[in-house]
């Protein structure tokens, strides 16, 4: 998986989340595509059946989003397990006047028979199809038409069908596979904003016409990734895929990294950019540090005079989920369990941290002990030498050994470790 499949999964894995932390019984289906011209080029050029590609892709694409803490869906169904569903809902279509078959086993989808096509994206059929290049099937009606069904090539995988040999298109694909999960109208669909158009438009045809409903009550599409300002691209060589960044970079601060711009928005992945969403998770971990804060199962009974910050970060999240204003509640309240932690109010900083795991966890953030993501690269130092040079430290500091004392600090720092004395003894993180 690259960066853009990043922000598509992380995108739907946080709004998936804060539906279900709202109270809403959310079912999140994430289909597969397993079986299309690439796949079969792929399996080819590698020597390879097509299901042992697409298995080893699947395992790993689970690989990827696990440690970017993406939920796992309630259902991922697979196009090739999908196959007769498709079949039933091409002969709908055919049977409503909406689909036709062609002598060669193709299946095309008559886009002038359905009325709202285009009103997704905003597309004019008149403009489309003045500008669409003139497709070479003789026997194609439209060239805006879309293939629903494929008639065989030799050497391809195939499924039986009342057209013969073939297999689905894309699109029917999704409006089957959707169906059978969801029924006919989903409540919330999404996707890349390129799939906007025609992937979405088609599904939209697809559905409505075979089942006189409204396909989808709400659209959300986020914005792409780009690289230096540049679209990430395999032709501009700024292609970065998810295991490749995490050599580098934190999982959780990748995920804060893609929250912090509004999912509709592009955004743009610099070093820079990366680092900065570092350091502000090091600033929320830093306020839970070394406090045992308070567990709620819920928003609605915390203390009282933190419902503040949780009215604040409610009202962004329930605006279209504005990640970046809910992201500043959090830095507000965590600003708060350190005013409190000043007033040496104990119990006062325990509540506010526990409501800022709480809502931390709406976005899959803030859930490690904070010791965990503070102490997560000790510049090649075992976590055990750390803590015996800081109690060697501590002796040299009762016995006013300062210049020990200094050399021990002094050395941990190179390596990129900070301490902090407090009170109740020395802690240490991985320094800025």
């Amino acid at each position: 998986c690259h960066m853009g499949h990043a922000r598509v999964m992380v995108v739907f894995d946080m709004v998936v989340r804060y539906l279900r932390a709202r109270g809403y019984g959310v079912t999140y289906v994430r289909n597969i595509t397993d079986i299309d011209d690439k796949i079969i080029a792929r399996a080819a050029e590698n020597g390879e059946a097509i299901d042992a590609l697409t298995e080893r892709t699947i395992a790993r694409m689970h690989e990827d989003l696990d440690a970017l803490g993406v939920l796992r869906p309630d259902a991922e169904p697979r196009a090739t397990q999908a196959v007769g569903q498709m079949i039933a809902l091409i002969e709908r279509l055919i049977e409503r006047g909406y689909a036709y078959a062609t002598e060669a086993g193709d299946v095309y989808y008559a886009v002038q028979k359905f009325a709202g096509y285009g009103r997704l994206s905003g597309e004019s059929v008149d403009d489309l199809r003045s500008g669409a290049r003139v497709e070479a099937e003789a026997d194609k009606r439209d060239p805006l038409d879309f293939a629903l069904w494929k008639a065989a090539e030799p050497g391809e995988p195939a499924w039986d069908s009342p057209w013969g040999a073939g297999r689905p298109g894309w699109h029917i694909e999704c409006s089957a596979m959707s169906t059978e999960a969801l029924g006919h109208t989903l409540d919330i669909h999404g996707g890349g904003a390129d799939l906007r158009f025609p992937h979405h438009e088609n599904e939209i045809a697809q559905s409505e016409a075979a089942f006189d409903c409204t396909f989808a009550r709400y659209w959300l599409h986020n914005g792409f990734v780009r690289v230096d300002d540049e679209k990430m691209a395999k032709s501009l060589g700024n292609f970065f895929t998810i295991r490749e960044v995490l050599e580098r970079y934190d999982a959780e601060a990748l995920r804060y990294f893609l929250l912090a711009s509004h999912y509709r928005s592009p955004v743009n992945y610099t070093a820079n950019n990366l680092d900065g969403a570092v350091e502000a998770l090091e600033r929320l971990y830093r306020a839970l540090e070394g406090l045992e804060p308070v567990v709620y199962d819920d928003a609605d009974h915390v203390d009282e005079d933190l419902l503040p910050w949780v009215a604040r970060f409610r009202a962004a999240m329930d605006d279209d989920f504005n990640t970046p204003e809910a992201l500043a509640a959090l830095f507000e309240l965590a600003r708060e369990v350190n005013r409190r932690r000043e007033r040496d109010d104990a119990e006062g900083a325990r509540a506010a941290g526990g409501v800022l795991r709480l809502l931390g966890g709406w976005l899959g953030l803030l859930q490690r002990a904070p010791t965990a993501f503070l102490q997560r690269d000790t510049g090649g130092l075992a976590a055990e030498e750390i803590e015996r040079l800081i109690a060697e430290r501590a002796e040299a500091r009762a016995n006013k050994d300062f210049a020990t004392a200094d050399a021990i600090r002094d050395r941990l720092h190179a390596h990129g470790i900070e301490l902090e004395d407090r009170a109740d003894g020395t802690v240490w993180r991985r320094g800025d």
